[in-house]
């Protein structure tokens, strides 16, 4: 948490995160421009943030894309903030959210996540590809073969059967990485959403990085930003010790419909 906050402490590394924030996954090419400093200075700065874990660094081709990482973030509100008036400041975020709309981009960006987790690879793998498992901690049954091609459902588990989501499995390999479609219906308008699960192994630890991509508007942007959070944060707790965080499940079906 000490990193967290020195690299907060510093005016440009939170300018290049607004930068990022209003728009996630740029090159260090793409930064330079928008904060208007030199390739060196900027590249020193990104390296402290992706040090506190507030960037994540992923490639794509040639290039370094850099994310805002939420989670140190979202451990300091769950620390210093949920405790206090959360309704209170719920809403004055939505006042401050509301008047910030007119001067943002139509563009939706990229969301990325990443989390730690003390376990493997092959357990991570199976916490989100068993429907028993994704039925604890996720609140719905991620249902499939997950092979390539074949399709997913995330059904209720209140014995109504009914589906919330579905989708398709773009691509699957066991234990590192798992790319699939998210819809609530298929969309002839537009083409669905894409989550991509990337799992790395660090010795006895785990890197789970989320990316969802293809987005359909700020709406949803917001409602995942607040639930995968959730939901990956009682994926980690179950699986390092055994129980689920005390708090209700991620709705992903408001999610969608945002």
């Amino acid at each position: 948490m000490d990193a967290v906050f020195k690299a907060l402490a510093d005016s440009t590394r939170r300018l290049l995160l607004d930068r990022l924030r209003e728009h996630n996954g740029q090159t260090l090419r793409e930064l330079c421009e928008r904060v208007e400093m030199a390739r060196q200075s900027v590249t020193q700065h990104l390296d402290i943030l992706e040090r506190a874990g507030l960037v994540t660094v992923l490639r794509r081709g040639r290039e370094r894309v850099h994310y805002i990482n939420p989670t140190p973030i979202h451990d300091i509100e769950q620390r210093w903030i949920s405790v206090f008036d959360r309704p209170r400041l719920d809403v004055l975020r939505a006042i401050k959210n509301q008047a910030e709309e007119y001067a943002m981009s139509t563009t939706v960006p990229d969301y990325v996540y990443v989390t730690y987790i003390h376990a493997t690879a092959e357990q991570v793998w199976k916490a989100l590809t068993d429907a028993d498992l994704t039925a604890r901690y996720w609140g719905h049954a991620n249902v499939s073969d997950w092979q390539e091609g074949s399709p997913w459902e995330h059904r209720r588990v209140d014995g109504s059967g009914a589906v919330d989501v579905v989708g398709k499995v773009l691509a699957a390999d066991p234990p590192t990485k798992l790319v699939i479609t998210f819809e609530d219906s298929p969309q002839e308008d537009r083409s669905p959403s894409v989550v991509t699960f990337l799992v790395e192994s660090h010795r006895d630890i785990v890197r789970l990085t989320v990316t969802h991509e293809n987005l359909p508007n700020e709406e949803m942007l917001q409602g995942i930003s607040s639930g995968w959070p959730a939901v990956l944060a009682n994926l980690k707790s179950l699986l390092e010790t055994g129980e689920v965080l005390p708090q209700a499940p991620w709705d992903m079906e408001r999610t969608v419909h945002a």
